[in-house]
């Protein structure tokens, strides 16, 4: 049976009381290999970038001097003295009078201080007729213009996404200092259950939690260790508890966690080293059957076996502790204002959650309730575009109301915007 019931926000200051939620290490990776880690390090640039100055565009580089009144009908004629490709240190000096052939990105000759581009000039006989005069620097890029040596392209607890790795490997590090991706061990409890791509017996049902779980835990920065099904057999899941907590930084399970004969989840738990079981029941809709427990200082989050449940709490009870692990900021939920559709009823006592749809009605988002109420339908979860809070000690949202609606989804809250 559940001890007193925690509100949300206590069960969150029991955890933190038993489990300090950090960083769990660093490690060096190449950077070929960082792609959506988390940097443990300021990455400050030892050099300019470019190192030298480069020309931006084909053309003729030449002092800009040279080119002043240069007209169609009237252009600057200037001597040839050379070329300069990509790739090679210049051999040749521009002087008064000169150009020298480059090519986009080419290094700048010494004496040049502008380019005039192919198709404002024209060759002959060793010659080359200006026809638009250029300023100085003019499609010359300076050293350090894109980066300058000393400056800050990548800090610490950044999430490395294709552009951060590409500004540190212009810089020319070819590994960086990132936090240790935490390990959390999963798996799900129950008769009923049976791992997708089995068949499926009479009376079974395929696991949704573990994998909808392991994706959540990918999401927030973890490494999923899937562990299987198993029993609500205390002896099976002591078993697989103690491989869980040998095997993981943290573990997340599901089912057998309400009051049912079978349900043993808490009972173990108990049994396998202090603190012990911190949470034994939430007072939130859904999710009431919610575990937590720290053994040997590792987390175990035993949620419900509903789907809907079991997602639910996983943001708003796991998510920010593996994010945090992880070395990230937690995240924050997309939120947008909504009038509500229908009148909204919390259970008695318990902080409610209403997954809603969202539809637009004469200028204003409307939140409408998903019409599958069952927490044990994977699909509430996944029609549905958001949720609505409403607090134990209120007892309405009345039709109409407007409401905030913390989104399920970022990319959704970007197109709502």
């Amino acid at each position: 049976m559940f001890r007193r019931l925690l509100t949300l926000e206590e069960a969150k200051q029991a955890i933190q009381k038993y489990f300090e939620a950090k960083p769990l290490g660093v490690e060096e990776t190449p950077l070929l290999e960082a792609f959506n880690r988390v940097l443990a390090e300021d990455v400050v640039a030892e050099m300019d970038i470019p190192s030298f100055n480069r020309s931006t565009v084909d053309g003729y580089a030449v002092k800009a001097e040279d080119t002043f009144g240069a007209a169609e009908n009237k252009p600057a004629k200037l001597k040839l003295c050379g070329t300069v490709n990509v790739g090679e240190k210049p051999k040749i000096t521009v002087k008064r009078g000169t150009a020298a052939e480059i090519m986009t990105g080419a290094p700048m000759p010494e004496g040049a201080d502008a380019v005039v581009m192919f198709e404002d000039t024209e060759r002959k006989n060793g010659e080359v007729y200006v026809y638009t005069a250029v300023t100085k620097d003019e499609n010359v890029m300076k050293a350090g213009a894109d980066i300058k040596r000393g400056e800050t392209i990548a800090r610490q607890g950044q999430f490395l996404t294709s552009r951060e790795i590409g500004a540190i490997a212009a810089v020319g590090r070819a590994k960086v200092k990132v936090y240790k991706i935490p390990k959390v061990a999963i798996f799900s409890t129950g008769a009923e259950i049976t791992e997708p791509g089995k068949p499926l017996a009479p009376g079974k049902i395929y696991d949704i939690n573990a994998y909808s779980l392991s994706a959540a835990i990918q999401e927030s920065g973890g490494k999923p260790v899937y562990l299987g099904v198993f029993p609500d057999d205390p002896v099976e899941l002591e078993k697989a508890l103690k491989t869980a907590l040998a095997s993981a930084d943290m573990v997340v399970t599901s089912g057998g966690v309400s009051v049912g004969p079978r349900d043993v989840m808490p009972t173990t738990l108990s049994q396998l080293g202090k603190p012990g079981v911190i949470v034994c029941g939430i007072a939130t809709k859904p999710g009431k059957p919610t575990t937590v427990a720290v053994i040997s200082g590792k987390p175990v989050f035993a949620l419900p076996g509903h789907p809907t449940s079991a997602l639910l709490i996983f943001h708003l009870l796991v998510r920010p502790i593996i994010e945090r692990a992880a070395g990230k900021k937690p995240t924050e939920n997309t939120t947008i204002k909504a009038l509500t559709s229908v009148r909204m009823f919390p259970a008695r006592g318990r902080k409610t959650f209403v997954t809603v749809k969202l539809k637009r009605d004469s200028g204003r988002w409307v939140a409408e309730p998903v019409p599958t109420g069952l927490s044990g339908a994977i699909t509430t979860i996944l029609r549905a575009d958001g949720f609505v809070e409403i607090p134990e000690n209120q007892q309405f949202v009345d039709e109409g109301e407007e409401v905030t609606v913390y989104l399920l989804r970022k990319a959704l809250g970007e197109n709502l915007a």
